[in-house]
């Protein structure tokens, strides 16, 4: 059997009708700092996501990702250095495609996730860089170990949900950052596998 694909113009023309296009609507986000309102922010904890890579031995680069966080965002666009982040991950959600590899990070030779089951940032400092920049110094705790970690966060968006998501401001941004795994008593393998394991952030709040 075969299967004909006709485009809507050549129907029109075959019956000698008109077509109509709707247009998409415009995205209700946009990268303007004008449209950030002062104020607390909850994460959106499902569209927020934290990639890790790290190497493997020498011959990839691999990633895995983190899912579903919480905490809180407090803003003040008059005075950035003001602002302040707090965030709470879920070491259970940790995924990198690799069942067998997921249950390994969560014994104790990684995360010891029952023991710990959550990481926690918390923010102590905000540089702006620029205009849309950020550099976010925190406290970052695993396993009960706590570490100065910087982020450099840059500005991606804000602006009002549509009703039918929800109506409220959102913003968002995206933070990379490099921690070593070893400083959190995670050296396991460390000689064949990365000590250094690179973040890309990707956060967004609702207020």
């Amino acid at each position: 059997m075969r299967t004909f694909l006709i485009s809507a113009a050549a129907l029109a023309a075959v019956a000698g009708g008109t077509v109509v296009i709707a247009q998409m609507p415009a995205a209700p986000g946009a990268k303007d700092a004008t449209r950030v309102t002062g104020g607390t922010y909850q994460i959106d904890p499902g569209h927020t996501q934290i990639v890790f890579a790290y190497d493997h031995m020498g011959f990839s680069n691999n990633v895995g990702v983190i899912s579903e966080s919480t905490g809180t965002l407090t803003l003040d666009p008059k005075n950035p250095a003001a602002s302040k982040v707090s965030v709470d991950v879920p070491i259970a959600n940790i995924r990198t495609g690799v069942a067998k590899l997921d249950e390994h990070l969560m014994k104790s030779d990684f995360f010891d996730a029952a023991k710990f089951p959550k990481a926690t940032f918390v923010s102590t400092g905000v540089k702006t860089d620029g205009p849309t920049g950020a550099e976010i110094t925190g406290n970052l705790t695993i396993k009960g170990i706590t570490k100065p970690v910087t982020l450099d966060a840059e500005f991606y968006g804000a602006g009002k949900a549509p009703a039918m998501a929800g109506g409220k401001e959102n913003v968002g941004f995206v933070a990379t950052a490099a921690v070593k795994r070893s400083d959190f008593g995670m050296g396991y393998g460390v000689s064949m596998v990365g000590d250094t394991i690179e973040l890309k952030i990707v956060a967004a709040f609702q207020k």
